[in-house]
């Protein structure tokens, strides 16, 4: 995996770095073993974001607000989806491990076809990525390590131009598995990845025909330099129900998350930067 990232020629901050030295003596504390059965390797995650993190700060100028929400407990972190392609989880993961205080390695749910990929699942399974199955997160979460999930599915993002910025449907797993583990949800909205690709259309019953879950068409699939803000809101707290209540009563909690996100989503749009922005202009 080192000489794959190596060959792509990004600048490194470099293993001496003082302060990814001190977040990775955080992070060994509470990964004491480095690994784990899912795919874990902390010295290799550790390499891979030192090669995201200069495409984080000055390729998509992130910036991160609402970080006094992060408490040192696990979360059901979770999130709206843009961009087409997974360039949201690697941010939002990253901002977890760099910006927030006490760090940690998000456990990011990803989808079957991403974990058969070449190369890119083996690098994401050893930065914390899990293939998102039920078990997976609920062994995760009672293991007092924070998930990533996108309620949204592939839905969120296989949408074409009109409807960046949509919220689709959200599925019921991740806040049952909240329940029965009675993990926080903390409502995250991610501005600035859906004009990574700005032009997009998605013919879904080719896609279909082909077997696969999207296929987004564009005339550029070089992701632009879109400066990207990552909003982190209130936790929300499990309420007093059973992870078998009925639909109705789960669909409640649901939607006021959602909502949640809606709402950080158009709070965020208002105060998006131009594209060409400078990072420091309004930063937290």
């Amino acid at each position: 995996m080192d000489k794959l990232l190596k060959s792509l020629n990004l600048p490194s901050l470099g293993p001496s770095d003082e302060s990814f030295e001190e977040i990775f003596e955080q992070l060994r504390l509470k990964y004491p073993e480095g690994e784990d059965p899912w795919g874990l390797n902390l010295e290799r995650a550790r390499t891979t974001l030192q090669y995201i993190w200069p495409l984080y700060q000055n390729y998509f100028k992130v910036r991160v607000f609402g970080k006094e929400n992060v408490q040192d407990e696990p979360y059901m972190v979770t999130s709206n989806h843009s961009g087409q392609i997974a360039i949201d989880g690697m941010l939002i993961s990253t901002a977890f491990a760099v910006e927030i205080d006490p760090p940690r390695i998000l456990r990011s749910m990803v989808e079957r076809f991403f974990t058969a990929l070449p190369w890119v699942g083996t690098i994401a399974a050893e930065g914390g990525a899990v293939l998102g199955d039920r078990q997976n997160c609920l062994n995760l979460l009672s293991r007092g390590q924070s998930v990533l999930v996108f309620p949204e599915g592939v839905r969120g993002v296989a949408k074409n131009t009109i409807d960046f910025y949509k919220l689709q449907r959200f599925t019921r797993g991740f806040f049952r598995m909240s329940l029965t583990t009675q993990t926080k949800v903390l409502p995250v909205a991610v501005i600035g990845a859906e004009e990574i690709f700005p032009w997009v259309y998605h013919p879904r019953k080719l896609a279909k025909v082909l077997g696969l879950p999207a296929l987004p068409l564009s005339p550029l699939y070089l992701p632009l330099p879109s400066p990207v803000d990552i909003i982190i809101g209130k936790p929300y707290s499990m309420p007093d129900l059973s992870p078998e209540a009925h639909d109705k009563e789960i669909d409640y909690h649901i939607d006021q998350i959602r909502n949640i996100i809606r709402n950080l989503t158009n709070e965020g749009l208002k105060n998006r930067r131009p594209f060409f922005a400078n990072k420091k202009e309004g930063e937290e």
